[in-house]
């Protein structure tokens, strides 16, 4: 080959290289799994252009199988595989991000519960160590840290004997909730103790974009998903309300008395006028006023 094929060839290489990169490692697989499956249906309907009906038409079939998060999720791996393998830009396609918006109308996601602060403290401080020792150690470090199971899974300490799974850390939050005997056990999944410590976060006035940081979200929208509705949060404004409408209350009583004070003096000055208990000032008026009326 001559020299320029050859570094022709170099660059080619190198670019696919890069681009085989540019996906997740970790969940790759299932990128090239979503990729494929739309590839595949794009044959079946001698599909050539990846235009924004063709889009469309391939969610809306999905959408009659699959629930709002779960095209959004294969929404999310097609976009990504496009711009890499195709140089297509979905995201550009308005009446598509339109489309699976409405999808979603009226869709609730589940979402796991969380534990309160003095359930977690109930816990911690009557529960016997004996038996529970590992739920509480990865209840404090899941909470502390806002924790994925994953994360907990992974963690490295050099004298631990006993390594623990994914299954067992993932059980730890409905384990806690068993031993309090708080209702729908089930639904304290493995996303409880990150959700339970954004909450943490929020009830005790910490602002979004800290919690953000804290556990590892780029975007507020899920950042807010994690954040149960703070009951502290709200209470704190209902009283800032209360107190606010008590000080425009005590404000408007203030005004009212200092008029109704103004309008007293007004009528005792008058009364002394018309005894003729005349201060100069008020000669002064009278006459004047007499004056310009004659």
């Amino acid at each position: 080959c001559t020299m320029n094929n050859c570094k022709s060839e170099e660059i080619v290489e190198a670019a696919n290289i890069a681009i085989s990169n540019l996906l997740p490692t970790k969940s790759r697989s299932l990128y090239d799994i979503a990729y494929n499956r739309f590839k595949k249906w794009c044959a079946e309907k001698n599909v050539q252009v990846y235009s924004e009906n063709v889009l469309l038409a391939y969610f809306s079939e999905n959408a009659k199988n699959y629930k709002s998060s779960t095209l959004w999720a294969q929404y999310s791996t097609v976009k990504s595989c496009l711009i890499i393998y195709d140089n297509i830009d979905i995201s550009k396609f308005p009446k598509l991000i339109a489309f699976l918006k409405r999808t979603g109308d009226g869709y609730q996601a589940k979402k796991s519960k969380i534990l309160t602060k003095s359930e977690i403290d109930r816990f911690l401080s009557s529960a016997d160590d004996k038996e529970f020792l590992m739920i509480k150690v990865g209840l404090i470090l899941g909470i502390a840290g806002a924790c994925r199971t994953d994360e907990l899974v992974n963690l490295t300490v050099d004298d631990i004997e006993d390594p623990v799974g994914k299954n067992t850390m993932g059980k730890i939050p409905s384990v806690v909730a068993s031993y309090l005997k708080l209702p729908d056990v089930a639904c304290y999944t493995g996303h409880c103790l990150r959700r339970s410590s954004a909450t943490l976060l929020a009830d005790a006035g910490v602002d979004i974009t800290t919690i953000k940081r804290h556990a590892g979200w780029k975007s507020t929208t899920v950042a807010e998903g994690y954040v149960e509705n703070s009951i502290e949060n709200k209470t704190k404004i209902a009283n800032q309300v209360l107190v606010g409408r008590r000080a425009m209350r005590i404000s408007a009583t203030r005004k009212l008395g200092s008029a109704f004070i103004g309008n007293l003096s007004t009528v005792r000055a008058a009364e002394k006028v018309r005894r003729g208990h005349w201060s100069s000032n008020v000669r002064g008026i009278a006459f004047s006023s007499h004056r310009r009326n004659e």
